[in-house]
């Protein structure tokens, strides 16, 4: 047993375990990344000698291609390397076939040493400048391929491009002129105008306001003028700035998610705002690129084209047989993204199910929220002078009538918290749809602001089935998936809103695989704690105030003892853990309750806890740990021995080393 309270269930041989976790290293962190060929592995072979197997002058020659980092080369000289099973596949690396980069002959030099002609074993060089050598050609080429036609491509050539075509720099839409300084006037409209107010329209204060408005619109001109996004080959490059200029480069196989959003202005002038996320980016789960403003149509132009490069460079494409991780044909390297496509629709949320908002907490608690957002602006602008004229407002008034007023909005407000719910939730939601498109399962939602997210298939490990009390009188959970690496998880890995189980079960069965099997009771023990912790405190209070507090708390307290007991016994039902061969599930909450559940695959250890007071009866919380989501999801106060086993039922090889058994 460990001093923090922690301890591994069972030792074998005095060997044990750090942290109590255990695990066979199978997660993303301790991968080993097999490098793709370098140009050098990928260079034909220089025969060292003459002789009846020496090719004539100018004769192509071969070399087979051998992987350095430990893969075996495939018969036709191409490095196999591939990723070890349930392996992120960020950490794959594909073979040089998938970026059309297969060696090839081998150039014959000319006369001093000089490449020859293309088409007789010489290089050929390309006539169109390489965007990406933009800051090193003279003023004129630069700005010529950086201001081009927007949108025209050309050929690349040299490593690194993928085989795909590189485009040109392309802008943002020139209504980002408009866009930025809309949207910065929004957050200093109550200012200026508190400013005007109180300085009763002075013209100084007036002509400051003006200049003010003048410099947003100048800076909204100068963003649009020095800010440029290029697909560049194998990465995606955004410049901006004029006297602090930045560059950033994002290659396109570590590109996790490309979202668009639309906010009602951007919605009027035509245009969304393009935020791309990648592996091991921006700190503080931030975007590593963000366009704002590009043309709607472009944006939808621009996702499609780095999720289908971002597929091809990830290793999708598989081995050399030719086929997709999906069975199907593999996508040629050059080749850009499809049309667009529609996919399978999943599910297009009914009218009927924005009345589900209403059984929602935090939908329930809009109004509260939207009298606290205007009691912060007024305060934030107006300050001392709303404060005292609230209070002047307030000892002028009849004392009765402040508190029937009062009395008469909280009835108001809570009478009208159903409808605000309703109006909420229709918002944020309105013609919610989810569909499967290029082996993305894509969200959208969003009245006023309308916003699309893309979740890979490939890296949804598992889903959450959320709800409340209010929830489950109705028969009404929310889903969410379980995804690697993915920011802001709370909003962006939302599949269906509140609706009825049933329905929501059966888009799961669809879209992932549902869970078939049933989840373990855990002990009777398990009760008597959650007993002990619901009734305990509000009957301790209850005891304090029977003593020393006036009647109305004795009465608060007996009713927060009684409600105690249901609050307990509904924790304990909510518990449960099982397993039904392909996937793994794990039940707990009363309030808030949450049914997580993983794929097999994507468990990659296990955690024990105990309590001084959970082991006497032989309880303890079991955690499995998965590299998505929360990172792990716990059944609390199991049963120990019965824990043990049901770890060793769904991974024997991680468990078995740690059992105790006889010795060899």
């Amino acid at each position: 047993m460990r001093g923090d309270g922690c301890f591994l269930p069972v030792l074998k041989d005095g060997v044990s375990t750090p942290n109590n976790q255990m695990t066979d290293g199978t997660g993303d962190e301790g991968r080993t990344t097999p490098r793709s060929p370098s140009p050098r592995d990928r260079a034909p072979a220089t025969p060292e000698h003459t002789g009846p197997d020496t090719p004539a002058a100018g004769e192509a020659v071969e070399a087979p291609v051998s992987a350095r980092s430990g893969g075996s080369g495939s018969a036709d000289g191409t490095a196999a390397s591939p990723a070890p099973d349930g392996a992120d596949e960020d950490t794959a690396r594909p073979g040089p076939e998938a970026f059309g980069e297969v060696p090839g002959p081998a150039a014959a030099e000319g006369p001093g040493g000089t490449p020859g002609p293309s088409g007789t074993g010489g290089s050929s060089v390309p006539d169109t400048p390489n965007v990406s050598d933009v800051p090193n050609m003279p003023g004129e080429m630069a700005e010529a391929a950086r201001d081009g036609t927007p949108g025209e491509p050309y050929e690349a050539s040299g490593p690194g491009t993928g085989g795909f075509e590189a485009e040109r720099a392309r802008r943002l839409s020139p209504r980002t002129m408009v866009v930025g300084p809309v949207n910065q006037l929004r957050s200093l409209l109550l200012p200026i105008i508190a400013g005007l107010v109180v300085g009763g329209f002075n013209p100084w204060v007036m002509g400051a306001a003006g200049a003010g408005v003048v410099g947003l619109l100048v800076g909204g001109f100068v963003t649009w003028r020095t800010t440029s996004y290029e697909v560049a080959g194998d990465h995606l490059e955004i410049r901006k700035g004029l006297l602090s200029r930045s560059r950033r480069t994002i290659p396109l196989e570590r590109i996790r998610g490309v979202d668009v959003t639309s906010t009602l202005l951007h919605r009027i002038l035509g245009v969304a705002v393009v935020r791309i996320e990648a592996a091991a980016g921006a700190a503080g789960g931030s975007e590593d690129g963000k366009l704002d403003a590009v043309d709607t149509a472009e944006a939808e132009r621009l996702r499609r084209v780095l999720l289908h490069r971002r597929a091809v460079l990830a290793g999708r494409a598989g081995a050399a047989d030719g086929a997709t991780a999906d069975g199907g044909p593999r996508p040629a390297p050059g080749a850009d993204a499809p049309a667009a496509d529609e996919g399978t629709v999943h599910f297009a949320i009914p009218r009927s199910w924005y009345l589900y908002g209403a059984l929602s907490l935090g939908y329930l608690l809009t109004p509260f929220a939207v009298l606290s957002a205007l009691f912060g602006a007024v305060q934030q602008t107006a300050g001392e002078w709303a404060t005292d004229a609230f209070v002047d407002w307030v000892q002028a008034s009849d004392r009765n009538g402040l508190v029937s007023a009062a009395v008469v909005a909280a009835v108001v407000i809570v009478l009208l918290m159903p409808v605000f719910a309703v109006v909420s939730y229709a918002f944020t939601h309105w013609g919610f749809t989810l569909r499967e498109r290029d082996g993305s399962l894509v969200a959208e939602r969003g009245l006023f602001t309308r916003r699309s997210v893309t979740l890979e298939k490939r890296r949804i490990r598992g889903y959450e089935l959320l709800d409340n009390p209010l929830e489950r009188l109705r028969g009404a959970v929310r889903l969410r998936a379980i995804v690697t690496g993915l920011g802001d998880a709370a909003g962006r890995s939302v599949l269906l809103p509140i609706g009825p189980r049933a329905r929501v079960e059966e888009v799961v069965d669809h879209a992932l695989g549902r869970y078939t099997g049933t989840l373990r009771r855990h002990p009777r023990a398990a009760l008597r704690r959650r007993l002990v912790r619901s009734v305990g405190p509000p009957a301790l209070a209850l005891a304090l105030t029977v003593a020393f507090a006036p009647g109305w708390a004795v009465a608060l307290a007996l009713v927060l003892t009684v409600a105690g007991v249901p609050l307990g016994v509904d924790r304990y039902r909510s518990l449960g853990h099982g397993h039904d061969g392909e996937r793994v599930s794990v039940r707990s909450g009363s309030l808030s309750r949450s049914q997580a559940t993983v794929e097999r695959s994507a468990v990659i250890g296990w955690t024990w806890r105990q309590t001084l007071f959970q082991r006497g009866p032989g309880l303890a919380d079991l955690q499995v740990t998965v590299g998505a989501g929360a990172g792990g999801y716990t059944a609390g106060d199991a049963s120990f021995e019965e824990s043990v086993g049901f770890a060793a039922e769904i991974t024997p090889d991680m468990v078995r080393p740690f059992l105790a058994g006889p010795r060899p």
